[in-house]
């Protein structure tokens, strides 16, 4: 009676803890966001920065400003030369005038004299003079205007170069306005007001934490049970028990195996090789960057 109560016993624990090992999801991974690390693409010191760790920022809000005023002052040179070389293209119709006055009276000479000859009153020599007259006289304005067409093209080149030149002082008195590129939260700051930035100085960390994304490791023998866009159950693990269940969506699915992280444990824990997944998951405010969560496909 004794050996049949402990053989009861026996395999009402071995079903407890067979029980106890199943699990209720099918693979397992920490939870992650679109990080993105702002660095400065002026040089200057930070004149503002009104950055603190946990801030929740915009998309396109303005948090900083790197020193503008040596580039503001170039801007402006830029206009004055700008003006400046504007002031000196010629006035062409101006400056033919007299010489398509002076054609306008050499034809009316050569028409005269056409008729004097017609009439035997003049010679025909007289007539050629004229004839070659006008013609001098109208060369002479075609090099004129091709001149004043060619001086006026230098000068308007000067200006395209002198408003490239503007636009890029602008674009780079844009970059001293930091701004964030993202919506999202604030996680890291590395410089304080006051300090020299340089380009390319990483100034704060910023992540989007309203929407993380879990990425998990599956088998190959499970990647037939996982579609892009496909709706799955998503538990955050809080730790000893405590878990909150998701609303999940797959939105990537790597295209390389790779050796199994040695944190993380898969369906088939025998498996050397397995696939990263992405699912998409909206924050509530409850999960955090780095937590434990499962999946159930």
């Amino acid at each position: 009676m004794n050996t049949r109560c402990y053989i009861i016993m026996m395999a009402a624990l071995l079903l407890t803890a067979c029980a106890g090992e199943q699990r209720d999801y099918d693979a397992a991974g920490t939870f992650e966001a679109t990080e993105v690390t702002v660095s400065a693409e002026a040089t200057g010191g930070l004149m503002q920065f009104d950055v603190v760790e946990g801030q929740t920022l915009a998309l396109g809000q303005q948090v900083g400003l790197i020193d503008t005023v040596q580039l503001a002052l170039k801007a402006r040179g830029l206009g004055a030369t700008k003006a400046s070389v504007a002031n000196q293209r010629p006035n062409t119709q101006v400056q033919i005038a007299a010489l398509r006055q002076q054609i306008a009276k050499a034809e009316k000479e050569r028409d005269r004299y056409a008729a004097l000859v017609k009439d035997g009153a003049a010679n025909q020599k007289q007539l050629d003079d004229a004839i070659s007259t006008v013609s001098v006289l109208k060369k002479q304005l075609e090099a004129q205007v091709a001149t004043l067409g060619n001086s006026t093209n230098s000068l308007n080149s000067q200006m395209t170069a002198t408003d490239i030149q503007r636009e890029q002082v602008l674009d780079q008195l844009k970059k001293c306005h930091i701004v964030a590129p993202i919506g999202g939260t604030v996680l890291e700051k590395y410089v304080e007001l006051g300090e020299y930035a340089v380009v390319g100085k990483p100034l704060f960390k910023l992540a989007d934490i309203d929407n993380l994304f879990l990425r998990a490791y599956v088998t190959s023998a499970q990647l037939s049970r996982v579609k892009i866009g496909q709706q799955v159950t998503v538990y955050c693990d809080y730790g000893s028990g405590n878990r909150k269940q998701y609303t999940g969506t797959v939105v990537w699915i790597s295209s390389q195996a790779e050796f199994t992280p040695k944190t993380i444990l898969t369906d088939d824990e025998r498996a050397n090789l397995v696939y990263a997944v992405k699912i998409a998951v909206k924050n509530d405010g409850n999960i955090k960057i780095g937590m434990y969560g499962e999946v159930k496909f």
